[in-house]
């Protein structure tokens, strides 16, 4: 019998409601909650595809399932039951704590905890511990918000909400991939944009991305100037008397300084640093201020900067002062990156905080902690930050680390000191559901998590909306709960500091414990926990008193929602006053600084990371999935087409890739989307996808051997959207590539053991694929794994043996040719079905040139039996009968992009002059092909390649007239 569980998507920040469907103790699929009101049923192909991430076949292959312990670095791990993990982890913790303080311990969390998980950690630490050494890789994607709001309206609190994109008459997206990174967000804005034709939209980014295609007006600005941006339109605002001086004086202070400073920066001016036309600039100062509702949208472009905390205040700035703020459809609206990072800040899992956002340095705050812990006092040390909590242990600071759900290992900056950090410390303990992490290679020991599906809890998104996490099944193996860890861990801890010392954080009574939570009845022990935290907010900004687990049981809530009420607030500061001493906003006094780091001539090239449309993260959950490959298909770093041009590069040809911390090695292709000197690559791809081996032995470490750790003096958020590189042409003559498909239920399991293979070579890359079949198809699915590499010379006969052996490529029906000498080798299995034989397996070394046809007559699944020694024969073209099907646009039903192509060729005269044309031929090829139907993921892409279209019938049509 299918069961139905309500529970929330954990992937972006959205929040999206899902239902899961489940047969037993096994996921069978998900859709979304119609009820919701983030998404009113509404799922991007990463949420649409959550279940076939909890498949059997899945947590098979890659999930932690028992404790494992290491008795020296680098062997294999052995399972330990949880009482000897728990035991030991306590002893090594306590013998640290006792003999170097409480300092010499970190713990590094994750904004994809739930909050009850990130309540308990915020009190080991804080209250048990009696340290501040806490912090979240929300550190890395929201702190620059957190401080930029705390400067400016007095609390960590987004004043605005989803429904706002309904009312706003101009919407200013800036430092945010919307498209790609809050995809049904994006949605809104859609058919917003649809339903109202006099809304208007600015977009600024250094990249044309997506969410370009449905701006009004889009600002190519460069790399951190968005601060000169958002001073040069206050400047043309008071120049043209567009702010609204009332409101300025009723409600704000400090703007007298900051109209000072903005009177420096001229349109000539502000033009120059940014890059940007002074008519596009004073298009946008018009459209902002002269707007009856204008709402911010902004990310990581904002809050990943040496300079975030400003670029976040300088963009609240504009709002106060043209008094888009506290009403419907205005606003700036922080789009929060990760699924509970709010729910994060609202405990106080941060460094610099404490619960229900109180401020560390406050000593009426930590007097009101301890009173709720029970404890004397809570330290008042400031704790070490992500990066310098890194940094210390790499010093040799930090003895002992605990990293819970978060691979640092693979997207923290400047990896060479991460992972100098890892080595280092004393004792490194992983919480995780994923084995496949980098990060688990460094621990000493793994702790078994659940994960989305199993866990029970809340979490709160962008717009303070928090929402009920429940478990469709029963945890697998002997996986537990974060929160059901820390609490063993804690109480053991507690037993083992009052057998060194008295600990700063408890009564004398060893018999007391401040995790009183039942870890045998999640229920009710997870509910304990969240009353718990509901106290720790009364009074405050946040007040949940409120809202009971039974009220989020009808529907998630937004909060404030105070003892007594019903129903939370939408929007925050319509009455003008704010949560500050006087009751007033504060203008802060931004000044424009250029990147940490500026590009000069040994590093001329300014690299920015960010998402990709259908991954997630690290891609240990989304990774899984062959098809959530078809989009992008394998790492690679994208260039403006000139300046490939200048250095003699085409797509495909691999390059060194150098900053002042590392260097990788990668594919490069040209793209549209980036500007003159400027590169771009994907923030997923680290090192379970991407390695090699540099020249002086050392393992390259994928995107983030590059970035810098260089960060905002106020927030500590490193500056992730810029590094200065040097990108160069690879001389790597000697070229592999190996595809297969695997039996059902091996492709993950051969990817990992794949990952100790990609060391041999200069560079290397794996990823899994598969033939893409529709969501409603899964039973056709097949999955494989790709390798590619390259080095100077060929590899060595054992190291081609050991690739085919793992893909299967060690049998008697594997066609052969090797020549030695010229570092020539193939292989190729062909599988008989019937009267058709298919290629199923090979790998080309050497001479790779026909690698597109034969990767297609297996990706497609082709018939081969034609084609007999062409396909071993180095160089061979590819025969006319073998056409591509193309790159997967649509993933839901997998449309390609030569499908689409084909469609828009025959439509290419259609409509074209018609105030209406790409609208009605969007309708037509969406109707034929059904592309972007489902999720609407792919809505974008498909919007740009009709308009491409477009461009290209009305120059056709001019061509015939004249």
């Amino acid at each position: 019998m299918t069961s139905e569980t309500r529970s929330t998507c954990p992937y972006c920040g959205v929040g999206c409601g899902v239902i899961i469907e489940s047969h037993g103790d096994q996921i069978t699929g998900v859709r979304g909650d119609p009820q919701h009101p983030a998404n009113f049923g509404r799922l991007c192909t990463k949420g649409s595809t959550l279940a076939l991430t909890a498949s059997a076949s899945v947590t098979r292959q890659t999930r932690l399932l028992q404790p494992m312990l290491r008795s020296l670095r680098k062997q294999a791990p052995a399972p330990v039951s949880w009482d000897q993990a728990l035991d030991l982890a306590s002893q090594r913790f306590a013998g640290v704590i006792e003999e170097h303080g409480p300092d010499a311990v970190g713990f590094y969390v994750s904004g994809q905890l739930l909050t009850e998980d990130y309540y308990v950690f915020n009190k080991l630490v804080k209250g048990l511990i009696g340290s501040n050494n806490i912090d979240t890789n929300s550190r890395l994607c929201m702190s620059s918000a957190v401080a930029g709001y705390k400067q400016t309206l007095g609390a960590d609190a987004p004043p605005t909400c989803y429904d706002d994109v309904n009312h706003a008459q101009c919407i200013f997206i800036v430092g945010s991939n919307t498209a790609y990174a809050h995809p049904i967000l994006f949605r809104r804005i859609e058919d917003a944009k649809a339903a109202n034709p006099l809304l208007k939209i600015i977009f600024c980014d250094p990249r044309r991305t997506a969410t370009a295609e449905i701006a009004d007006l889009y600002l190519p600005l460069l790399p951190g100037t968005d601060v000169s941006l958002f001073n040069g339109m206050l400047h043309i605002m008071l120049w043209e008397g567009w702010v609204d001086n009332a409101y300025i004086k009723a409600h704000t202070s400090g703007f007298e300084a900051l109209k000072a400073t903005v009177r420096d920066y001229t349109p000539q001016q502000v033009a120059q640093t940014c890059g940007i036309s002074q008519h596009d600039l004073f298009g946008a100062a018009k459209l902002f201020a002269t707007s009856p509702a204008t709402l911010s949208l902004y990310c990581q472009g904002l809050n990943q900067s040496s300079s975030g905390t400003a670029k976040n205040a300088a963009l609240i700035n504009l709002h106060l002062a043209c008094a888009h703020i506290g009403k419907p459809g205005a606003g700036p609206f922080s789009l929060t990156g990760q699924p509970n990072a709010m729910g994060g800040r609202e405990v106080g899992g941060l460094a610099n905080l404490l619960s229900g956002h109180r401020d560390l340095n406050n000593a009426q705050h930590r007097a009101e902690v301890a009173a709720l812990w029970g404890v004397p006092s809570v330290p008042d040390k400031p704790g070490k930050t992500a990066i310098d909590m890194f940094q210390a242990a790499a010093d040799g600071e930090i003895k002992a680390l605990w990293i819970a759900c978060t691979n640092p290992a693979q997207s923290m900056p400047d990896q060479a000191t991460v992972r100098r950090a890892l080595e280092r410390a004393e004792f490194v303990v992983v919480q995780e559901a994923f084995a496949s992490t980098s990060s688990c290679d460094f621990a000493d020991l793994l702790l078994p998590a659940t994960t989305w599906g199993e866990k029970t809890g809340t979490v709160t998104n962008s717009e303070r909306r928090i929402s009920r996490v429940r478990p469709a099944v029963a945890a697998p193996g002997q996986t537990r709960h974060d929160w059901v860890i820390a609490v063993d861990f804690g109480r053991r801890l507690e037993k083992a500091l009052h057998a060194k010392r008295k600990p700063g954080g408890l009564e004398s009574d060893p018999g007391t414990t401040l995790f009183p939570y039942p870890i045998d009845d999640p229920a009710t022990g997870v509910q304990a926990i969240w009353n718990e935290h509901r106290e720790s907010t009364r009074g405050r900004d946040l007040d949940i008193t409120g809202m009971s687990y039974a009220m989020l049981e009808e529907a998630p809530q937004q909060w404030p929602l105070a003892e007594g009420q019903r129903q939370g607030k939408a929007r925050l500061y319509e009455d003008g006053i704010f949560p500050t001493a006087d009751g007033r906003a504060r203008f802060v006094n931004t000044v424009y600084q250029p990147v940490a780091e500026p590009r000069e001539s040994r590093f001329p090239f300014s690299l920015t990371t960010g998402r990709l449309r259908d991954q997630w993260h690290g891609m240990s959950r989304t990774g899984t999935l062959g098809r959530l490959f078809g989009h992008v298909a394998e790492p690679a770093i994208e260039m403006n087409a000139q300046d490939m041009a200048r250095r003699l590069l085409k797509d495909g040809d691999l390059v060194q890739v150098s900053s002042k911390r590392g260097a990788i090695v990668v594919p490069v292709q040209s793209s549209a989307e980036i500007g003159m000197s400027q590169a771009f690559m994907a923030m997923h791809w680290g090192q379970e996808y991407l390695s090699g081996q540099s020249s002086q032995g050392q393992a390259l470490a994928g995107v983030n051997a590059l970035t810098t750790s260089a960060s905002c003096p106020s927030s500590r958020q490193p500056e992730l959207k810029h590094a200065a590189v040097r990108i160069e042409k690879a001389e790597l003559p000697w070229s592999l590539l190996a595809m297969a498909w695997l039996p059902e239920g091996q492709a993950l399991n051969t990817h990992t053991l794949l990952k100790a293979l990609m060391t041999r070579f200069a560079f290397a890359s794996c990823v899994p694929f598969s033939n893409s079949t529709p969501l409603g198809d899964r039973s056709r699915e097949r999955s494989g794994v790709l390798f590619r590499a390259a080095a100077r010379d060929a590899a060595s006969t054992d190291t081609l043996q050991s690739l085919e052996q793992l893909l299967g490529l060690d049998t008697a029906d594997v066609l052969r040719y090797a020549d030695l000498k010229k570092g020539q080798h193939r292989s190729v299995r062909l599988s008989r079905t019937g009267e058709q034989a298919k290629v199923t397996g090979f790998v080309l070394a050497g001479d790779i040139r026909a690698q597109a046809w034969i990767k297609t007559l297996l990706e497609d699944e082709l018939p081969a039996q034609a084609y007999g020694r062409l396909l071993l024969l180095p160089g061979a073209e590819a025969p006319v009968a073998v056409q591509s099907r193309g790159k997967p646009v649509c993933s839901c039903l997998n449309v390609t992009d030569s499908a689409i192509a084909g469609f828009l060729q025959g439509a290419a005269q259609e409509s074209v002059g018609h105030p209406d044309a790409d609208a009605q031929c969007l309708a037509r090829l969406q109707a034929q092909l059904r592309c972007g139907t489902q999720c609407g993921s792919c809505l974008p892409e498909l919007k740009r390649m009709v308009r491409a279209r477009s461009a290209c019938g009305a120059s056709q049509g001019a061509t015939a007239a004249n």
